[in-house]
């Protein structure tokens, strides 16, 4: 009985520890700087033209981003990433818009690639305004001219942004309902609810949100579960489009296949003539 109670204590206190670091370092878990933190190339790899930009942001961190032009550009798109990796890891994007016509941002959030700082909920948020601001006071454009596009954890950056700037269209792809509703899939055995500090709340948001807006989700998404990018569409205003891609979360990308940059191109013409 009493070896019986020690294991219970043991395993008690062994799971208090868990809860405990959970909490604590957080951060760790949802964001992932040090993945492939050196830039392996440039937009120049794919014949595209472009700036290095550096931003201020309003707590005085310094970030590091990428304008692309486009010739006689359409409007402009703003890339919010996912959780790992940085800018050079999203160039087939750049690829992308440059070839429907439109100019792109896209910045690394703080703590990523060359930009300065340590990753944070709020800070993404700020990084995310500062490029805003820099589209709107540096190149000359009005809300109307952007497009927010947000991956996976930029999902929850574009969702954040879109309700306080309003785009001339929302486009989130492989994304959430909330960490806590991801973590609580992840990590069944966890009260992950109750420990989650990190929200990035798509769900509460997406409903309050008037841009059109476009959810792309793969059914083989092996992080992110394509249930959670149906109810986000569920809960999104009309003028809305769902796209279904195929392949992991990783490798389900829109520019992959040329069926899916023909439905988002016929997305952005509905956006534009909006």
């Amino acid at each position: 009985m009493r070896v019986a109670v020690n294991l219970l204590l043991s395993a008690a206190i062994a799971y208090a520890v868990i809860l405990l670091l959970v909490f604590a370092f957080q951060p760790r878990l949802v964001y992932f700087p040090q993945v492939e933190r050196e830039l392996t190339a440039t937009p120049r790899v794919a014949g595209l033209d472009y700036e290095d930009v550096s931003l201020r942001t309003t707590d005085g961190v310094t970030l590091h981003g990428w304008w692309v032009p486009a010739r006689d550009a359409r409007g402009t798109v703003l890339i919010l990433h996912g959780n790992a990796g940085n800018i050079s890891h999203r160039i087939g994007y750049l690829t992308m818009f440059n070839r429907l016509g439109y100019a792109s941002l896209v910045i690394d959030y703080r703590g990523y690639g060359k930009s300065g700082g340590v990753p944070s909920e709020e800070g993404t948020y700020r990084d995310a305004e500062a490029a805003w601001q820099h589209l709107i006071e540096a190149r000359k454009l009005k809300p109307q001219d952007i497009v927010l596009v947000g991956e996976s954890l930029g999902g929850g950056v574009a969702t954040w942004l879109a309700l306080r700037q309003p785009p001339r269209a929302l486009v989130l792809a492989s994304c959430f309902t909330s960490v806590p509703d991801l973590g609580a899939q992840v990590y069944p055995w966890l009260p992950v609810r109750r420990l989650a500090r990190i929200k990035y709340d798509n769900l509460s948001r997406i409903a309050k949100i008037a841009a059109p807006v476009l959810i792309a989700h793969s059914r083989d998404d092996d992080i992110v579960p394509f249930s959670q990018g149906q109810a986000l569409f569920a809960m999104a205003r009309e003028p809305k489009q769902f796209l279904e891609m195929h392949g992991g979360h990783n490798d389900g990308f829109i520019y992959t296949r040329e069926e899916w940059i023909a439905a988002f191109g016929a997305f952005l013409e509905r956006a534009e003539r909006r």
